[in-house]
């Protein structure tokens, strides 16, 4: 019986590769420092509440003051939302 023919493959070729742009200026690039503005900003707020004894930063406010320290803080989170 004779041997059948072996076929030859086409050899694979890889797709050529897309170009790709990398953006680097997204129009984003206020969200990082804001956010860490008011970490930094709620941070504090509370610390120096603390550690005035309820003096500063509003002594009007009085146990408020970490509301709003927190609340600065929470801003924080909700612009770190828009980073990418």
């Amino acid at each position: 019986m004779p041997k059948s023919r072996i076929r030859k493959k086409d050899d694979f070729t890889p797709p050529p590769a897309k170009a790709t742009s990398l953006k680097m200026n997204s129009g984003r690039g206020w969200v990082a420092p804001v956010m860490l503005a008011m970490f930094l900003i709620g941070l504090a707020w509370i610390v120096l509440y603390y550690v005035s004894e309820a003096d500063l930063p509003v002594k009007a406010m009085g146990d408020w003051n970490i509301v709003c320290g927190f609340g600065f803080i929470a801003v924080g989170f909700g612009v770190s939302t828009q980073w990418k």
